[in-house]
């Protein structure tokens, strides 16, 4: 697995479109791309500007797949001017075999809650 650590500091003014583009773009690589695990993609409570991406690939070679994809692609030329600061961590599992015992979770707690209408 491959595991990175987005750290983006966006524009205040671009706030809203920055995470709009921000979710369509992860939702659709979590969706059609087999090698993509996860973009979990969330924001500090007290600064919104203040974003944090966890990504999780089978591999790298997914990861590069990804970087080539449509809807990345635009993300990255339609946030460009948006973000303010990106770094980015690659990083190492302490306890990989707990990692799908994780996903399993969500996906047995997501078939058991009650969507309402």
């Amino acid at each position: 697995m491959m595991v990175r650590l987005a750290v983006i500091e966006v524009h205040q003014e671009f706030l809203d479109e920055y995470l709009a583009i921000l979710k369509e773009e992860a939702e659709a690589s979590v969706r059609t791309e087999p090698g993509v695990l996860c973009i979990f993609h969330m924001y500090e409570r007290e600064d919104p500007t203040q974003i944090r991406l966890l990504e999780i690939y089978a591999d790298s070679s997914a990861y590069q797949a990804h970087l080539q994809s449509p809807h990345f692609k635009h993300y990255k030329s339609a946030t460009l001017h948006m973000v303010k600061s990106l770094q980015l961590f690659d990083m190492d599992a302490i306890d990989e075999k707990s990692m799908p015992l994780i996903f399993a979770k969500i996906k047995e707690k997501s078939l058991h809650q009650v969507i309402p209408e």
